[in-house]
């Protein structure tokens, strides 16, 4: 598993990932879990941590979290116990967390990505069910901090990985795989600007063979790009700390994204620390085999075995199988343009770039592509079946994409964009460009490849670049007797 070496370390990276669960309310309490709310206006008594409230467990965060060991290939516990987790903070009513310990509802499990076109696979520990804090605010007032309760209570799903990812780039797809399973499988939002998606990355570095190095947590990266930029620096100065003679000291940092590093907010508590117990006032959590059964049932078609039948059904390389079930709506894209155009690849071909290139260009969703996935498997018809070149075509989408036209055979014709496949005509011109270029002929004749693509793009040019190159070097071969 060993990754490049950075000035001679490995880097060891592990995630915890908090993914807020799709609940309309909280995970003991009916409170709602909309985001955005005036500060207060959603924490009911439970929330609050009034003297004689209970807790009661929210079923649809147990089904997610179920949802979510089914998709990873994990265990489901038949049985597991929700304990507390003890710490002081303004913003905590309860004076502990009510979280997952020792017994934990989904074990094990993976996840497995692409980095470039390698395949990894990530180990998961573990996913526990567990209540948010609440939010300080510090920056509303002066000399003071405002506490909002609406967060408390909320459902997370805290997602452990083991220390199996040897370099920033790796941590990213990871992240970025994980992000895809749980709004695939429509447990979250995704959401990393709400913080519905928030990773925390322990970070270390190790001479290679060695022992695992000591480890600092960057908490709550709420961005890909951030992500990055904090394990890369957080790498660097770990090896400059060490190469200088100092031991690394285990700790939390946070990244300051307009500086560029990571600085230290507390030094690190270990389990011990919280004092953990099982909750008295919640039974332990039994999850019936029938439960996971009926859930496995309604489950969705996951990314992977879709792109596992995109490989088998319609022959595309694993590669862009992957790429293209990035989400459920460019996968149905696909799938709708493939079987109207009867040419998978191209499809494949052109979603994955020139679609993908103005989705990323203009920073849309592909629901909100100008060009419906009929209409693009129209264009790709009209490239198989000889009517229009492939650089015809780009001419076809880009009027198509910035609707000065909304039917591709119309859009063809007004701009003159046909192919001439009429061997008349076509003949015509390669006996002219055969007649006005004796001197490459002779080069052809003598074996030069390049001079032979010399005369079939001047028959091109002479066409207006609507002849098909295909027909003209078949053409070309036939006088020349190639």
């Amino acid at each position: 598993m060993a990754g490049k070496l950075i000035q001679g370390y490995e880097v060891v990276i592990g995630f915890e990932t908090h993914a807020q669960l799709s609940t309309e309310s909280k995970i003991f309490s009916r409170a709602p879990t909309q985001f955005g709310a005036e500060p207060n206006t959603q924490a009911s008594p439970v929330d609050l941590a009034l003297p004689g409230t209970l807790p009661v467990m929210n079923r649809g965060a147990v089904e997610r979290a179920i949802r979510f060991g089914l998709a990873i290939g994990a265990h489901v516990a038949p049985r597991s116990i929700f304990a507390r987790k003890n710490y002081f903070y303004p913003d905590l009513p309860k004076g502990y967390q009510i979280s997952q310990y020792e017994i934990p509802v989904v074990q094990g499990g993976s996840v497995e990505f692409f980095l470039g076109e390698e395949k990894k696979s990530v180990r998961l520990v573990r996913a526990h069910l567990e209540e948010d804090a609440g939010k300080s605010l510090h920056e509303d007032f002066v000399g003071l901090s405002g506490i909002d309760l609406n967060r408390a209570g909320t459902p997370l799903l805290e997602i452990v990985t083991e220390p199996d990812m040897r370099s920033s780039d790796e941590a990213v797809a990871y992240a970025r795989e994980l992000h895809k399973i749980v709004t695939w499988i429509g447990i979250c939002d995704g959401n990393m600007q709400e913080g519905s998606f928030r990773c925390d990355a322990n970070v270390s570095v190790r001479k290679p063979g060695g022992p695992l190095g000591t480890r600092r947590e960057i908490k709550n990266l709420n961005s890909f790009k951030f992500m990055k930029e904090a394990i890369d620096f957080e790498v660097r100065w770990q090896i400059e700390q060490i190469e200088d003679g100092h031991a690394i000291e285990q700790a939390t940092v946070l990244f300051d994204p307009d500086t560029g590093e990571t600085r230290a907010m507390r030094t690190k508590e270990d389990a011990a620390d919280y004092r953990y117990f099982p909750d008295p006032d919640l039974p332990p959590l039994v999850v019936a085999p029938e439960w996971v059964e009926r859930v496995r049932g309604e489950m969705p078609e996951l990314p992977r075995v879709m792109a596992a039948r995109f490989v088998s059904d319609y022959g595309l390389p694993e590669y862009d199988a992957t790429t293209l079930t990035q989400s459920k709506a460019m996968a149905a894209y696909f799938e709708t343009a493939a079987k109207a155009s009867g040419q998978a690849k191209l499809a494949s071909n052109w979603i994955m770039g020139e679609v993908s290139r103005r989705l990323n260009a203009q920073e849309i969703a592909i629901e909100q592509a100008p060009v419906s996935a009929a209409t693009l498997a129209k264009l790709i018809q009209r490239i198989a079946d000889g009517t229009v070149s492939n650089n015809a075509a780009r001419q076809v989408f880009d009027a198509l994409w910035t609707a000065q036209g909304s039917d591709v055979d119309a859009v063809i014709d007004a701009k003159g964009l046909k192919q001439v496949n009429d061997s008349g005509a076509l003949e015509q011109i390669v006996d002219d460009v055969i007649a006005a270029n004796p001197a490459n002929v002779e080069q052809v004749r003598a074996g030069k490849d390049k001079a032979f693509n010399a005369l079939v793009g001047q028959a091109m040019k002479a066409s207006k670049g609507k002849a098909n190159p295909q027909q003209v070097g078949d053409l070309l071969r036939k006088k020349l007797g190639l």
